[in-house]
């Protein structure tokens, strides 16, 4: 029996058992309501309504403090002596990496089709607000993170719900998070090993195989899918060995550099076209008050940009904090504040690039795909940038690749403290993780498993729900850290004023 056979038959076998179980989870978490002729998905809702609710309640923190979050970064206000294992950098690029993939890529494409060039306008809104959500949650997984022995942070909803909620509520509180906090992490475990990991491995590798000669190249039997799977999983397997301070050096190198190559071929595209950027800037802000053919107008159009969104940056999931929660810092907040710039980065910056690109490259492929044709979003994207660059797809997988690896990376680290959380931190116990893990990579170029990569986005998304009620819960705890950083931010200052600087180290941005 041939590879091929045999991993056909496993994925109809997988589809088959799985099936009903997926269609009715997804049919729960992402219940939608009409509204205005058109569906809206009660989740994307909720985590739209905590980003009103947040921004209200820190008085639009992402806007006042964002030059302030862009110094600690710098590592302005760093302290020496501080807990963790990764500076304030390379935190954010760690995090960053677990949410900029293909949905900036191919999900941008297919929004700005169905919710047209306006979508992007209300993409960039919801990214605005998921700011103050991500700043919220990961303040909390700072301020709960349990430093280990070995000097090892853990951190994360399974951890912040279970201690804060007993700090504020008590015994009862601490039953209920620590319930909480099991299914956090079983919810975290379970997207990482077939979101995080599988479902990336196999995009790229897809990916990959169009470019070398699609079937028929070196790549499309299954001796090269095995060989991709091998490679992809032998190299996350040795960073994912050396912890988060392994999977933060490589992030902190090759997120920028990807978040580059793929920003600076945008700029080719926009720039080449020059002339045309106002219409699109136009076009963009026309579309999001007064489209033209999406369904359910104005709110079509809204819907569509928010749920885009919602879906990158991961604001109100609680899968950020648990890198968040691994920098060195005394203050919370001051890593809460790094934190609000990443929606920033994957929605405001990256997310806009490939809509304006698309909209002003105005392809073939996204015409057709407006009109009701079915083309993949991956493939929009493309014909977007071969416009003007004819050899783009090649840069295209590379930036495919690259975000590939970098997500599956990070979602690896996510699913390790997941795991420790359920089954214990002994060496045994994280060495079986990690084999398991890889195996699941190279699983990812031979299987689709697509009926498991669906439970696993509901699956997540079930996590937003107990964890944005533990947010509204926590808050108050989040306002006294974010005055008490305010103050010592003050303090030093002051302290540089008088020029006493004794306490402080030098500021650096490199790893």
């Amino acid at each position: 029996m041939s590879l091929d056979s045999v991993t056909q038959s496993v994925d109809e076998a997988v589809s088959g058992f799985f099936d009903p179980i997926a269609t009715w989870l997804g049919e729960v978490v992402f219940y939608a309501v009409p509204v205005g002729g058109t569906d809206l998905p009660l989740i994307v809702a909720w985590l739209v309504v905590a980003g009103l609710v947040f921004t209200g309640w820190f008085g639009f923190v992402q806007l006042r403090k964002f030059k302030l979050a862009l110094d600690v970064v710098r590592g302005k206000y760093d302290e020496k002596g501080s807990a963790g294992e990764v500076n304030h950098f390379q935190a954010l690029t760690a995090a960053v990496s677990g949410t900029v993939g293909l949905g900036n890529i191919a999900g941008v494409a297919v929004a700005v089709s169905i919710g047209g060039p306006g979508a992007t306008f209300w993409m960039i809104l919801c990214g605005l607000l998921g700011m103050a959500t991500k700043f919220v949650e990961v303040t909390l997984g700072v301020k709960y993170r349990e430093v280990h022995a070995d000097g090892t942070v853990s951190g994360g909803p399974m951890h912040y719900l279970p201690k804060g909620l007993a700090d504020r509520f008590g015994k009862n509180g601490k039953s209920l998070g620590k319930v909480l906090a099991v299914l956090a992490s079983f919810m975290v475990l379970f997207f990482g090993l077939f979101g995080g990991n599988l479902f990336q491995v196999n995009q790229s590798y897809a990916q990959l195989v169009s470019v070398t000669g699609g079937e028929d190249g070196a790549l499309g039997s299954s001796a090269g899918a095995l060989f991709f799977g091998i490679l992809i999983a032998a190299l996350v397997g040795v960073v994912l060995l050396g912890g988060i301070r392994s999977i933060a050096n490589v992030t902190s190198r090759l997120v920028p550099a990807m978040a580059g190559l793929y920003i600076a071929a945008c700029l080719v595209v926009i720039l080449v076209n020059v002339t045309a950027v106002p219409d699109a800037i136009v076009t963009i802000i026309e579309g999001a008050f007064n489209p033209e053919g999406v369904a359910g107008g104005v709110l079509g159009a809204l819907i569509i940009g928010f749920k885009r969104a919602a879906f990158s940056n991961e604001a109100g999931l609680g899968s950020a904090p648990i890198a968040h929660s691994a920098v060195r810092t005394k203050h919370p907040a001051s890593e809460g504040l790094v934190a609000l710039l990443e929606p920033f980065i994957d929605t405001v910056v990256i997310c806009t690039m490939t809509a304006l690109t698309i909209v002003i490259a105005n392809p073939a492929s996204w015409n057709e795909a407006r009109a009701g044709e079915d083309i993949g979003g991956v493939t929009i994207t493309s014909d977007a940038f071969e416009t003007v660059l004819p050899w783009f797809p090649y840069v295209l997988t590379v930036a495919v690749l690259l975000f590939a690896v970098s997500t599956v990376l990070t979602w690896g680290y996510y699913g390790l403290k997941a795991w420790t959380h359920l089954f214990g931190r002994s060496r045994a116990s994280e060495l079986t993780y990690k084999v398991v893990y890889t195996v699941f990579a190279v699983a990812g170029s031979l299987l689709t498993l697509q009926t498991l990569i669906d439970m696993a986005d509901a699956v997540l998304f079930m996590l937003a729900v107990i964890n944005i009620i533990g947010l509204y819960l926590l808050a108050p705890v989040v306002k006294r850290e974010l005055n008490s950083f305010l103050e010592f931010v003050r303090a030093r200052k002051a302290g540089e004023d008088t020029g006493n600087d004794e306490d402080q180290e030098p500021a650096r941005t490199t790893v």
